[in-house]
């Protein structure tokens, strides 16, 4: 399986290549050949030039004090480097500035932007950058298009206010997104911004890791998840736990706190929510000029963005989610504000009473309860008594199992078990499969990698772990189906059976 895998992935990312360089072609003519620097009007030229400060989240350059447009020199360094993505998990990043989501850029509206691109010489590919804040052909994508070792410049004016997401734009371009290309530029309004006392960058995106979920080791890009928009981490700030604990946001009880939140995608929509809290002001899309008061979730697409305040008025750990839930407790999309300070018990008393409530365990629902154990274990015992309903049961438990198997596994091993010729093995009469027992669930569950011998044949395929896909009946009616289909014959497997194996520590 890992043979096929490999080589379909191969041909999506050429088709992706492809697609997007035809896109690219007819979209923005590809990458522009260097004119020379811009003739400057003297009313621009005569602006005070400014080098940009950029920071690396969840840090905020400072708010602009000036009340007048500057020329600004933005120096933004691509590297391609190793990072941490969960314990454990390794991967290799592509970032602007070094950090994922890259370096936050602050300007004004007016401003006149000088923006160096420098592709270190170490990356392997080159890079460019589309930044959503500029009216011009590909968001400077196809003034930028860099090789590793050298450096871009073009320049553009800063027409209007608001937060904005700038990615990679080079082809894949879902993949140059997908591996950590992405980052936010305020645009300050002429009079600045109203004034807060916290001021936090973060951004959610996706991985789409050849490994499963806190699969161990170096991972790389899976463009056929990706196609398929099967992330295994979506998170926020590049990284599992990039915000939680020593990492975690601060504030003091009273103090205003401004996050500045994007999606760098390059697929999934966010359900942004802060738990515990309230958005006293939200800018929907990031337009800065009408925020929506006392909001609890605000959607932000991939590729766009959002500002939201809020005062804090009790101490505690308030926890940043993407309200798609399964995304934040398994999949990386969660973080913590922690603040500290007084307590106010009359906004929020914490547990008041902790006081015995019986419920269930009142006398009359004990005694419902151990009726409905008695009856339980007099169904288990008529059933082993009786063989026609054991056969029944037996008959009930294959007819799950080829849900299971025609949901998941027919594509590699076939509808009738035979498996692809060099490439999967066979499950019918498989003198592998029928050996051992236990190392076949052992394999469903853990997965197997390296060459095994089916019926005198050598297959070098990989089966990938499915302990994170299916349950432990799943596996026990999947084995039951192959153990009694195509010829084969065998008792049933049990789900107490699957789960030792599961539960084995060696």
């Amino acid at each position: 399986m890992k043979t096929h895998l490999t080589h379909l992935t191969r041909l999506a990312l050429l088709a992706s290549l492809l697609t997007a360089a035809t896109l690219s072609t007819s979209a923005n003519e590809g990458p522009s050949e260097a004119k020379g620097k811009v003739a400057l009007p003297p009313a621009i030229n005569a602006l005070p030039i400014e080098e940009a400060v950029l920071t690396s989240p969840p840090h905020v350059p400072q708010p602009i004090k000036r009340r007048h447009a500057a020329r600004v020199v933005v120096n933004l360094e691509v590297r391609e480097l190793v990072g941490k993505l969960a314990d454990g998990v390794d991967y290799t990043f592509w970032t602007f500035g070094g950090s994922v989501p890259g370096s936050f850029i602050r300007i004004r509206e007016g401003d006149v932007v000088e923006f160096h691109l420098n592709n270190h010489p170490s990356s392997k590919l080159p890079h460019n950058i589309d930044l959503h804040a500029v009216n011009g052909s590909g968001g400077g994508a196809t003034s930028t298009f860099t090789a590793p070792g050298h450096s871009s410049q073009f320049t553009f004016q800063a027409l209007n206010p608001g937060l904005f997401v700038y990615h990679c734009a080079t082809a894949p371009v879902p993949m140059h997104i997908g591996n950590g290309m992405y980052g936010l530029i305020l645009v300050e309004p002429k009079d600045g911004l109203p004034a807060v006392d916290r001021e936090y960058y973060v951004m959610q995106g996706e991985f789409y890791t050849t490994g499963s979920y806190g699969e161990e080791g170096l991972q790389s890009f899976d463009m056929a998840k990706a196609i398929d928009e099967r992330p295994p981490y979506i998170v926020f700030n590049g990284a599992v736990g990039s915000l939680v604990g020593d990492k975690a946001i601060a504030a003091q009880v009273g103090e205003t706190v401004r996050i500045f939140f994007g999606v760098g995608g390059p697929n999934i929509t966010s359900s942004f929510h802060v738990i515990g809290e309230i958005f006293d002001r939200v800018y929907p899309e990031a337009g800065l000029s009408l925020p929506n008061h006392n909001v609890q979730t605000t959607l932000v697409p991939s590729g766009g963005a959002t500002m939201v305040e809020f005062k804090v008025d009790v101490p505690g750990t308030f926890i940043l989610v993407d309200h798609s839930l399964t995304r934040a407790f398994n999949k990386g999309a969660l973080g913590m504000l922690k603040v500290t300070g007084p307590e106010d018990r009359v906004i929020y008393s914490g547990k008041e009473i902790d006081a015995v409530y019986l419920g269930a365990q009142a006398d009359a629902g004990s005694a419902s309860q151990k009726r409905e154990d008695e009856l339980k274990a007099q169904i288990a015992a008529a059933t082993l008594a009786n063989p026609a309903i054991a056969t029944l049961t037996k008959e009930m438990r294959i007819e799950k199992g080829k849900q299971v198997y025609m949901g998941l596994c027919f594509a590699c091993h076939m509808a009738d078990g035979k498996g692809l010729p060099n490439a999967f093995p066979p499950l019918a009469a498989s003198d592998y499969l029928l050996a051992d027992r236990d190392r076949a669930i052992r394999v469903v569950l853990k997965g197997l990698t390296g060459a095994v011998t089916v019926n005198g044949k050598k297959y070098e395929s990989a089966m990938p772990p499915q302990e994170a896909v299916l349950t432990d009946a799943q596996i026990a009616d999947v084995l039951t189906y192959v153990y009694n289909t195509w010829g084969n014959t065998g008792d049933p497997v049990t789900t107490a059976q699957v789960k030792a194996i599961r539960n084995e520590t060696h």
